[in-house]
């Protein structure tokens, strides 16, 4: 992908950082401390919140969302429709039967090699870290909870939604033959 240069359109905070080589299309919006490496593709109608960090050969397709605080690493693929960094789902139930909203003071935090699938969203912990390990991906319509660590190389498939605070290891997957950790199956 050669694309090189900021569009005319984009708006961009004048703290921020941005690498050599990099891109960033039309209507996209980086906000106040965020700092992105050489030769990331940013696309058109792309909002990334402030204090991001983006790694070097990071692609983000057009109208992704990258919220506060969210650190990806380096030759990370983020599709379109991605939410990454929204709050988490926290409420604590009242006396009253209302629900009060728990605070997500957490980030979200994408290792190496990362690919998200188009739509799929990825909430900020509640407190601490949602991690998403090197070489993870996840296809389509993936909702990924508060405070989530999925290990290396594990790959989920289409409209899963994985709950707050569960871990899976490594070199998992979860299409048939189900979920299989470690192991080497062919379908």
């Amino acid at each position: 992908m050669k694309k090189k240069g900021i569009a005319k359109s984009a708006e961009i905070n004048e703290s921020v950082i941005i690498g050599k080589d990099c891109y960033v299309g039309s209507m996209t919006c980086i906000e106040a401390e965020t700092v992105i490496a050489d030769n990331v593709k940013i696309f058109s109608q792309v909002f990334i919140g402030s204090n991001v960090s983006i790694g070097k050969g990071t692609i983000v397709f057009p109208g992704a969302r990258i919220l506060d605080d969210t650190i990806i690493g380096q030759d990370c693929v983020i599709h379109s429709g991605v939410v990454i960094g929204a709050d988490g789902f926290g409420f604590v139930p009242q006396e009253n039967g209302a629900y009060k909203k728990i605070p997500q003071t957490g980030i979200v935090v994408l290792g190496d090699n990362v690919d998200v699938g188009a739509n799929s969203t990825i909430d900020r912990a509640t407190l601490g870290v949602t991690s998403i390990s090197n070489g993870v991906k996840l296809d389509n319509q993936i909702q990924i909870a508060h405070n989530v660590e999925l290990g290396e190389n594990t790959v989920i498939a289409a409209q899963s939604g994985i709950a707050g605070s569960t871990k899976i290891g490594k070199n998992c997957r979860d299409w048939w033959p189900s979920w299989t950790c470690g192991a080497h199956h062919s379908r």
